[in-house]
């Protein structure tokens, strides 16, 4: 296990400063606060994503929804930085 140019013993050093700092009782907490705001900013791309769609798709002049869709799907997926 390896995160960029960490290794084991960087990242469990990390871990044990952090427990000494907030504690066990807080840490749950912390990982749950931490996981609702991601969701979260995957929320707000995610509506940011649909409001331009939507923007474009009314700038177009009136075509055929097959054509759209055809733009679309030409369209390669952008890489996602969290899964």
């Amino acid at each position: 296990m390896s995160f960029g140019n960490l290794g084991f013993m960087e990242i469990l050093l990390i871990l044990v400063v952090v427990l000494l700092l907030f504690g066990a009782r807080r840490l749950p907490e912390i990982g749950a606060s931490f996981g609702k705001s991601i969701k979260e900013f995957k929320r707000g791309l995610s509506d940011a994503n649909n409001s331009i769609k939507e923007e474009y798709r009314g700038s177009l002049p009136n075509q055929p929804a097959e054509t759209i869709r055809q733009e679309e799907e030409a369209r390669p997926e952008p890489k996602r930085l969290i899964s």
